[in-house]
């Protein structure tokens, strides 16, 4: 079985265990994960006749990846602005405003998503959670934005961190998936500082994702990256890798 297969059907059965009360839309999103009518289903459905608010998480939450990111803040930190921060493809998850409230550098965190209905429900729960940032200088945004379109919200060259929990794995694993990607990557490039980062977090083995990475992130003449893998860990049986990408203008 091909190490892409391998992270397909294991996304399969992190959804299908969540959408065990919903299985007509399970076959929707497996084929359609890069579709925005299919989120505001995914979002509606799911948190429809809820007493209570629950975070949906791809993969994982923010304490199996803190160590990743906090450190990674410490290092960037400017004494004269905040760090900018984008969760990426946020959709209901607590990672973004987690990040708000731990981080102890000042951030101004973006939590972007596709979906107006999951942008709305975080904005309804951040409000009702009143969540207070570890810094008082901290903010927290949540706004619709397709990735694949970064550059109409960020000019370049000014976001500090982008974070992609599974947003890459989506679209990787819908029909147009390589091209997508590949147009959401060099957008994260893009607007990132040549100081900044992209953490990717995905359960798809380093033989072949570093080479889509290394590949995709070129732009000869304008761009170009390097590119990390470390291990997360292993839940249910499935190994996570955080891979990091650091744009670097071409000479």
């Amino acid at each position: 079985m091909s190490p892409f297969l391998k992270s397909f059907l294991s996304g399969r059965r992190v959804l299908g265990a969540y959408l065990r009360y919903h299985s007509s839309l399970t076959a929707e999103l497996i084929e359609n994960m890069d579709k925005k009518a299919t989120w505001d289903r995914f979002y509606t459905e799911t948190s429809s006749g809820k007493a209570t608010f629950k975070n949906f998480e791809w993969f994982f939450g923010f304490d199996s990846v803190r160590d990743f990111i906090m450190p990674l803040l410490q290092t960037m930190s400017r004494p004269d602005a905040a760090l900018h921060v984008v969760d990426m493809g946020c959709g209901t998850s607590a990672l973004g405003p987690s990040i708000y409230r731990h981080s102890p550098v000042s951030v101004h965190v973006t939590c972007a998503d596709i979906s107006p209905i999951a942008v709305k429900l975080m904005q309804e729960h951040t409000q009702a959670k009143a969540i207070q940032p570890h810094s008082c200088s901290s903010q927290i945004e949540f706004v619709e934005l397709d990735c694949t379109q970064l550059d109409k919200r960020f000019s370049p060259s000014t976001v500090d961190l982008i974070i992609d929990k599974g947003t890459t794995d989506a679209l990787l694993r819908s029909r147009e998936g390589k091209r997508n990607a590949s147009l959401v990557l060099k957008q994260c490039l893009r607007v990132l500082r040549s100081s900044g980062s992209l953490l990717q977090f995905s359960d798809e083995d380093p033989d072949s994702r570093l080479i889509w990475l290394e590949t995709a992130a070129q732009d000869p003449g304008v761009m170009t990256a390097d590119v990390g893998v470390q291990e997360v860990g292993e839940l249910r049986g499935i190994h996570y890798y955080c891979y990091q990408v650091t744009p670097h203008p071409a000479l």
